[in-house]
Formats: structure tokens, C-alpha cells, sequence
């Protein structure tokens, strides 16, 4: 696995989201869930990605039980700013400097570390001026807590301002072949400002694999069942664009998820994707996608497939659309 730059920061070219380790996705299974942050290491995807909000906590304890004795060889990121209850239920967002520094400290405990690698603002909070949540981070880097900042889902005015109190090492937003809008307004700031991009979702919540049939493919505890990109009406419409991916990719010789893959990490040597998963197989599927050479013809190809907007549906439920590039 070859290394990438976010802003001054080095990682693996493909990092491991950790969130359905513990929530959102059916099926979790917590010795899995470890075997698969080990496997990752051998592999050289070292760049592990979680939050204070996955789980409510639980999943930053599951990675800090699988790095333990291990921490030196990983990159941790983790996100503060999604407020949730004791049972689970979403509180809001905070961005206030006293919920940033407390944040912070849970996290380190919760993870078994001294000091963050990655520390993401998970989304933007609307009454707190930029300035002063990232002014807190700041405080943390100076500290010796937290070592590189990041934000998630902002705003190019709000990633600017954000930059000019504290250089921000990276920005992470969702980005696959079924979800292209940052291509427009985000990439090109960042990439002004020297910022690495961390897609999320490269796999468009594992559509693109072509693993899922219909609406009922998902077990009633996923959330996808209610994301609208997953729902009945709008699932149908998508799955017709899976069509001429699953046969590019078995010209290639390739998995579709593979091939989708190969086409995020192609977009630029500042492009890290963290696909998520809990199951070694899969993390090796998609470990293998770093070292495919795809042709700048293939490229073209596969942009045509998924042209900006493709895709049916909104990204999430409108209750959540509104906390989104703020």
C-alpha cells in the first residue's frame, strides 16, 4: 500500500471506515470487527477512521481495543460535533469551544491514546462562527492533544475561513460515482488551499458492489432502509446504472466495487477513500483497488456512466441534508 498527503499529514492511500463495526449497518460482530482492523495492518491500510458518534462511543472503544499494543503503526481520525443521548438519539450539532476540548478527552480515553491523529468537526454547527470551533481545535494541537485538523461536509466559504485560523489538513465528504457534486466547488478549494480530500462512502454505502438486489436486501435494522437512494421507486432507478459498471468490471477483471474504487483514487494523489466494512474478505477486495493502474480511457468511461446527478435521490433524509455543506 503506497502513501498519500492530506495537507502535511502522511497516510495510507486507502484508509478503513470503522462505523459499521458498531451501528447503522446490520450484522456487527466485534472479534470480526478486530480480525479486520488487524488484517488491515497487514495489508498497510493504517489510516482508521471513526467518531465520537458511532455506537455513542462504542465504536472508538472497539478500535482502541484492536490498536492496543499497536498504536504506533496506525493513523487515527476520529469527529466530534453529532450530539447523542444515552439511548441514542440525535441531540443536535455543537461547535461551542467547552463541547470541543470535552469531546476531545473522551475520545482519547475512549481510544487508549495520547494524542489524535485526525481530528474532524463531523458537521458544521450553524450558531457557532467557524472561527471559534476551530480556534478550540487550535488549542488542542498546542496542547500536545490532537496533532492535524480536519473538517466534514463544510462549505468552501466555511473550509476557507477555517483554513486561515488553523491550517486544516483535510476534508472529508462523501464522494463515489454516484455522488459527484463536489467535483464543482469543494475539490477545486481545497485543493487551492492545500488541502487533502477524504471521500466517505466511495461505495456509495456499498451499492456500488452490486451486492444488493432490491429494498429488501437490507435487514430491518439498516439504516439504509430509510435513505432515500435505497428506497423503493428510487432503488430500481439506480440499479438500472450498475449495469455497464459490472460489465466494465468483468472486462477488467475487477470486482464493481474494484472498479469504483480504483476510479475514486484515480481523481487525484490528494484523494484518500475510506471504505467502510467489518469483514476481512471484503476489506481485502477493496485494499486490492489501490493498485489498480486504470487508463485515463477507462477513467472517461466510467465519469460518462455516472455523470453529476446520476443518481436518484437525496444523499440522506431532508432532516439531515440541512446540516450539510454549511
Amino acid at each position: 500500500m503506497k502513501t498519500r498527503k492530506l495537507g502535511a499529514l502522511t497516510v495510507s492511500a486507502q484508509g478503513l471506515g470503522c462505523m459499521g463495526m458498531s451501528e447503522f449497518y446490520a450484522g456487527q460482530d466485534e472479534a470480526e470487527s478486530v480480525a479486520t482492523i488487524h488484517r488491515a495492518l497487514e495489508l498497510g491500510v493504517t489510516f482508521l477512521d471513526t467518531a465520537d458518534m458511532y455506537g455513542v462511543g462504542k465504536n472508538e472503544e472497539l478500535v482502541g481495543r484492536a490498536i492496543k499494543g499497536k498504536r504506533d503503526s496506525f493513523t487515527i481520525a476520529t469527529k466530534f460535533g453529532n450530539m447523542r443521548g444515552p439511548n441514542g438519539e440525535f441531540l443536535g450539532i455543537n461547535g461551542k469551544p467547552e463541547y470541543v476540548k470535552a469531546c476531545c478527552e473522551a475520545s482519547l480515553k475512549r481510544l487508549g491514546i495520547d494524542v489524535i491523529d485526525l481530528y474532524y468537526q463531523h458537521r458544521v454547527d450553524a450558531n457557532v462562527p467557524i472561527e471559534e470551533t476551530v480556534g478550540a481545535m487550535a488549542g488542542l494541537v498546542k496542547a500536545g492533544k490532537v496533532r492535524h485538523l480536519g473538517l466534514s461536509e463544510a462549505a468552501s466559504k466555511t473550509i476557507e475561513r477555517a483554513h486561515a485560523v488553523h491550517p486544516i489538513a483535510a476534508l472529508q465528504t462523501e464522494y463515489s460515482l454516484w455522488s459527484r457534486d463536489v467535483e464543482s466547488d469543494i475539490l477545486p478549494t481545497v485543493r487551492r488551499l492545500g488541502i487533502g480530500f477524504v471521500p466517505y462512502s466511495p461505495l456509495g454505502r456499498g451499492f456500488l458492489t452490486g451486492r444488493f438486489l432490491s429494498p429488501e436486501s437490507f435487514d430491518t435494522t439498516d439504516y439504509r432502509r430509510n435513505s432515500p437512494r435505497f428506497q423503493a421507486g428510487n432503488f430500481e432507478k439506480n440499479k438500472a446504472l450498475l449495469g455497464e459498471l459490472e460489465a466494465m468490471a468483468q472486462r477488467l477483471k475487477l470486482t464493481p466495487a474494484q472498479l469504483a474504487l480504483a476510479w475514486v483514487m484515480a481523481q487525484g494523489d490528494d484523494i484518500v477513500p475510506i471504505p467502510g466494512t467489518k469483514r476481512r474478505r471484503y476489506l481485502e477486495e477493496n485494499a486490492a483497488a489501490a493498485a489498480v493502474p486504470l487508463k485515463p480511457d477507462d477513467v472517461s468511461t466510467l465519469s460518462a456512466m455516472f455523470p453529476v446527478g446520476a443518481a436518484s435521490g437525496e444523499r440522506y433524509a431532508p432532516a439531515s441534508m440541512t446540516s450539510l455543506n454549511r
